[in-house]
């Protein structure tokens, strides 16, 4: 009796062994996923270089004036826009209108002296047509003709020859006379010449009286009042050309080579939606020796005045237009434990799969590590786990359920 009942236990033993491996292999197989998927591949995707910066001004000018005075009025003030030309301060005027006459009057007395009317240009003058050397060549004419009269009559010995040597020395005294007039003239021709010079300068200054903008801009700063007395140079008003903007940013050592000048650039700029799109203008020739950085320019237009000097923007230089890599929609990676990954499809089997990412940009996003061109992949990571895809070949889950 103790024998049956030893068999019949052994019996009982062995049927739960037998059983055992069947409820096993049920609680690890793998759930069935219906999801769609996509196959990696390579796109194009431009090479960025990315940067910070600010706009700056095209141009701030200083102003001073060229003469010294009093400030008669101050046209302008802060914000005020103004075009090229356009007065901006004047000084006091009226001793320099007196100096453009006296300037006049004696260019007048200096071209009458030697016969010119006020409307002939200098250059119709020949200093053998003006009236004194006239007068002279005609008394040396004179001369002459004595002298050879004289010359005949010492021949014939009507004359004795201390007569004949004062006709002859008359005539040496006329032609001295009319080199003389006409380097006269020529003296009084080249005295024309400055009279002219001091008259073009007395009118300059008397322009000189009112500042005029030298370019359009707008006004930062205006320095003086009315009643000011200033001197050559003083600062009066401060100006910037915001027709167009500079925008300088830094790039770090290790990106400096990849900057060259033309490149497209892209400015984000916060209080502006649209970005702004430009090409790079200037490089310096050198890296700040501080912060090891490589600064750059990049010129914007601003015609319409939307933006402001000073804005903070950041930069994307496209380095490499036709530069490649692979790229996944953003909707097919999740993060968890502090990594990033996808659910990869090899042979039917969705395992996880980790990535490291790259830039993104509308939507997709860069893969450095972990995929190559032809992986298969889930769509939407939110929804994936380990599992068999729903549309996997047969023989693909019996050879699953065979390694489960």
């Amino acid at each position: 009796m103790p024998r049956y009942f030893l068999l019949i236990a052994l019996m009982l033993i062995g049927c739960s062994e037998s059983e055992a491996p069947k409820s096993s292999a049920k609680s690890t197989e793998l759930p069935v996923i219906e999801a769609e998927t996509i196959t990696v591949s390579e796109m194009d995707w431009p090479r960025i270089v990315r940067s910070q910066g600010s706009l700056f001004p095209d141009e701030v000018a200083t102003l001073g004036i060229k003469v010294e005075g009093r400030v008669v009025d101050v046209h302008v003030d802060l914000g005020d826009v103004v075009s090229a030309g356009e007065p901006l301060v004047t000084v006091y005027q009226d001793d320099f209108k007196l100096m453009v006459d006296q300037a006049e009057a004696q260019l007048r007395q200096a071209r009458s002296a030697v016969g010119l009317k006020p409307d002939d240009p200098i250059e119709k003058l020949q200093p053998v047509n003006a009236p004194p050397v006239k007068e002279q060549r005609a008394l040396w004419d004179e001369a002459t003709a004595n002298l050879r009269r004289a010359d005949e009559l010492l021949a014939q010995n009507a004359i004795v020859r201390a007569e004949y040597d004062q006709i002859a020395s008359a005539e040496r005294v006329a032609a001295a006379r009319y080199d003389s007039s006409l380097n006269s003239v020529q003296e009084k021709i080249a005295n024309i010449s400055v009279q002219q010079a001091m008259y073009e300068l007395a009118k300059e200054d008397l322009a000189n009286t009112v500042l005029k903008s030298p370019f359009n801009a707008v006004v930062q700063r205006r320095i003086v009042a009315p009643g000011t007395y200033v001197k050559v140079g003083d600062p009066l008003v401060v100006l910037v050309r915001v027709d167009k903007l500079r925008y300088r940013g830094t790039v770090p050592e290790r990106l400096s080579q990849m900057i060259n000048i033309g490149q497209p650039v892209e400015l984000e700029i916060e209080s502006i939606s649209d970005p702004q799109k430009t090409n790079v203008t200037r490089i310096s020739p050198l890296l700040d020796q501080m912060s090891r950085a490589l600064m750059f320019e990049a010129v914007v237009e601003n015609s319409e005045g939307i933006l402001r000097a000073g804005l903070f923007a950041e930069a994307s230089v496209i380095v490499d237009p036709d530069a490649q890599a692979v790229v996944i929609p953003v909707d097919a990676v999740v993060q968890f434990a502090g990594s990033e990954k996808v659910w990869k499809v090899v042979e039917g089997k969705v395992s996880e799969q980790i990535v490291l990412l790259g830039d993104r940009r509308e939507g997709l996003v860069r893969i450095l590590k972990g995929l190559e061109p032809g992986d298969v992949i889930l769509g939407n990571a939110k929804g994936g786990q380990a599992g068999v895809m729903a549309d996997a070949k047969p023989e693909e889950k019996v050879e699953e359920d065979k390694s489960s």
